[in-house]
């Protein structure tokens, strides 16, 4: 059965299923804590992350036990600059346009984190593509990156927060939406992709059920910091 007509005889759950989970899970706030970490002025790389929550570091809160502050601590190559641009709620179009009112300068490595917001909102397969590929070219253009680090989405089929039906709903858009950024992946030589892992374990997520906690940030940022230490190797 294809996904509209899966969504067609859902529609009644689905709609009071998302209604009654924003209505419950607490919002969590984006962590204290610096968005810009060292200000070498020779460094050997300049790191961007940007992004939606969980590269913001929703689910901890302090920046240091998030991806950005995980980031600094895992990664093995000397005199890196860190840069956090990242908010609650940014899906890939949002993203685009923060972008356009960036400046063009040097970013060796751009990490990116989204697509959870664009499941949640509904947008198809073909606009995720369009949009993520325009990402990348964007990203391309005004940074010249060695490495662009797209982070897939996170298996949201085992978000504790999300009550069945919803949560088999959206963990199966989240499949066929990575799906997509792999093949979108292989247009670009710089860009590699990541996947998160979730723990079985929910109480290793963070308290709203939805975002990861500290534990999963450690093996995100451990994994990202393997890809940025081989390009310096």
């Amino acid at each position: 059965m294809s996904h509209f007509l899966v969504t067609l005889a859902l529609l009644p759950a689905l709609i009071i299923q998302g209604k009654y989970v924003r209505k419950k899970t607490p919002k969590l706030p984006e962590p204290i804590g610096e968005r810009i970490l060292d200000t070498h002025k020779d460094p050997l790389l300049n790191v961007l992350i940007l992004g939606d929550s969980a590269a913001a570091g929703v689910g901890v809160s302090y920046q240091s036990d998030g991806l950005l502050g995980q980031l600094k601590s895992s990664t093995n190559t000397a005199k890196v600059n860190y840069t956090l641009m990242a908010s609650t709620g940014a899906t890939t179009k949002d993203t685009l346009n923060t972008l356009s009112n960036l400046a063009q300068e040097q970013y060796h490595v751009v990490i990116t984190s989204l697509g959870v917001n664009d499941v949640t909102k509904g947008l198809s397969r073909n606009k995720f593509r369009q949009q993520q590929a325009a990402l990348y070219q964007d990203i391309i253009n005004r940074f010249k990156p060695r490495l662009i680090i797209a982070t897939h989405i996170p298996p949201m089929h085992k978000f504790p927060a999300l009550p069945q039906p919803l949560r088999w709903y959206v963990g199966r858009r989240a499949k066929q939406l990575n799906q997509d950024l792999l093949n979108i992946s292989r247009q670009f030589d710089c860009v590699k992709t990541l996947a998160i892992e979730l723990p079985e374990t929910p109480e290793l997520m963070a308290k709203d059920g939805f975002h990861p906690g500290k534990p999963v940030y450690q093996e995100w940022a451990e994994n990202a910091a393997k890809l940025i230490d081989a390009i310096q190797a």
